[in-house]
């Protein structure tokens, strides 16, 4: 792992959990798997604090435990699945677009908790849309229900593992840690659950639902508790059919730029019909033929089946690979080091091997311009220089010198650049929102003012008056603040984008080698 990655990591475990769990899930990424006297020991924080800290990172999928022959349990931190939580936002934005608020919230508090029981994510659920309607009306828990399971039936949402029920009870010791396992055919079965009721609104802290004082209120035992109906079935985000389905469209989006919208809606057709059937990590769909295809086309497409015939023939002759970044690529190359290096590294993907004379005459750019772009890219990595001799002194003279473009290492270096401008995009925003802590305090404590008197009754001169406790220029300063923050939070979802398209190149490349 990169010094970029670590640093990226560390941001994001402290914008999240905080600071102590910071400290423990970099050390972990920087010295590999640890057991938990030696952590407590290296970080020199407590051991109670150290075991806290890796509640929360094993309840988010952020580190795992393996128990070895002797009995100890070490625990290793997952890299890959911290740097998804820069992800986040387009998992709850794209559920949003499939599923509505009711799926946006399901995954939303999945994503926030880590790990949860179907009724417990249904109750809260409810309780927030419940916030945001109109008085007199709630959101029942069955329509909320009906969401879920549409989320596990398109694999959105999974069951995590769970430790396996045995009937004959072991006398012997407990082991150290407890082994989870899942069967895969359980993975996406949701529990036939019975829950009635709709969600609640929150009360003050000083009356309960009947308005009774907080005083008056009857001690209840824990005794009377109601069993959860679901304990022990928790579920969380499948984070690999997300990723699945940002490829199927940006796919579908590739076609329709090469080609044109009906091609991209047959394509568009084909993945839908194998999303569920195919693994996410899979290079090719499950075969479908095209009598298939055709019944599953959208209504709207009155396209005969020859047409379809002749559709698919040209997909299939297509000599560009639709998930290559070859052109992407290409395009990054355009902000990093202009656009005529651009077209000297998308002429050198097209040709494969050129001398510094044909690049100078493809590209038509001047020769000293042209080496001074083919060498600044060599510097950088992103091309490489291949010596071909004809005789075996290999005398300069002799030789022939072509210039070439490794795709993968090229996919790895702007990888390594999107990792270091993210982490840039961060701290940014966490330093212009330092810098202005007082005035967004001021700014909360106003707001909240405001609520408060509105939910009394309050008049609107009184409210106006509260409102001018903030400055015109203060006003303005919030509003230039707010504006930064939005285009510094547009920036990390359009480079996070990128780096998505380079991991899937990578993966795709690497499991061909």
């Amino acid at each position: 792992m990169t010094q970029a990655e670590i640093k990226l990591c560390s941001l994001l475990l402290q914008e999240h959990f905080g600071e102590i769990v910071e400290k423990i899930g970099v050390h972990l990424i920087r010295t590999g798997s640890q057991p938990l006297r030696v952590i407590a020991h290296d970080t020199g924080t407590s051991l109670d604090q150290v075991k806290k800290a890796l509640c929360v990172l094993v309840q988010h999928n952020l580190v795992s435990y393996q128990v070895h022959k002797r009995g100890v349990v070490e625990y290793e931190a997952q890299c890959s699945r911290v740097l998804r939580m820069l992800r986040y936002p387009r998992y709850i934005y794209t559920t949003k677009t499939l599923y509505s608020d009711t799926g946006e919230l399901i995954v939303e508090e999945l994503l926030l908790n880590g790990k949860l029981t179907m009724s417990a994510v249904v109750k809260k659920v409810a309780d927030r849309l419940t916030e945001t309607m109109e008085d007199g009306k709630t959101m029942d828990y069955a329509e909320v229900s009906n969401t879920f399971v549409r989320l596990a039936d398109t694999h959105f949402v999974q069951r995590c593992p769970s430790v396996p029920t045995t009937e004959n009870s072991d006398p012997g010791p407990p082991p150290p840690a407890p082994a989870l396992v899942i069967n895969e055919k359980d993975m996406y079965l949701v529990p036939k659950l019975s829950l009635i009721g709709k969600g609640k609104r929150r009360r003050s802290s000083d009356e309960d639902a009947a308005g009774e004082p907080k005083a008056k209120r009857p001690k209840h035992t824990t005794d009377n508790k109601e069993p959860i109906p679901d304990d022990g079935i928790y579920w969380q985000a499948n984070l690999d059919r997300f990723h699945q389905h940002f490829r199927d469209q940006a796919i579908v989006s590739a076609v329709a730029n090469r080609m044109d919208q009906t091609s991209s809606e047959i394509v568009r057709t084909m993945l839908r019909m194998s999303e569920i059937t195919t693994s996410s990590s899979a290079p090719f769909t499950q075969p479908l033929s095209s009598n298939e295809i055709f019944r599953s086309l959208p209504v709207g497409y009155n396209i005969s089946k020859q047409v379809l015939d002749q559709y698919l023939t040209l997909l299939a002759d297509d000599p560009v690979s639709l998930l290559s970044l070859y052109l992407a690529s290409a395009d990054n190359f355009s902000t990093l080091f202009g656009s005529r290096c651009a077209r000297i590294f998308r002429l050198v993907l097209q040709k494969k091997h050129l001398e510094q004379k044909q690049v100078e005459d493809f590209a038509m750019i001047p020769a000293k311009e042209a080496k001074d772009m083919l060498y600044k890219m060599l510097s950088e990595n992103f091309i490489s220089l291949q010596e071909i001799p004809k005789t075996p002194d290999h005398a300069p003279s002799r030789t022939f010198y072509l210039y070439t473009v490794n795709i993968l290492a090229a996919a790895r270096m702007l990888l390594h650049r999107c990792y270091k401008s993210i982490a840039n995009l961060i701290e940014r925003r966490q330093f212009e929102t330092k810098e202005n802590k007082r005035l967004l305090e001021k700014s909360q404590r106003v707001e909240a003012i405001i609520a408060s008197m509105q939910a009394t009754g309050a008049e609107e001169a009184q409210l106006q008056e509260i409102e001018e406790m903030i400055t015109a220029p203060e006003r303005q300063q919030l509003e230039t603040l707010k504006r930064n923050v939005n285009k510094l939070d547009a920036s990390e979802i359009q480079v996070d984008e990128t780096i998505f398209l380079l991991e899937s190149y990578i993966e795709c490349t690497m499991k061909r080698l």
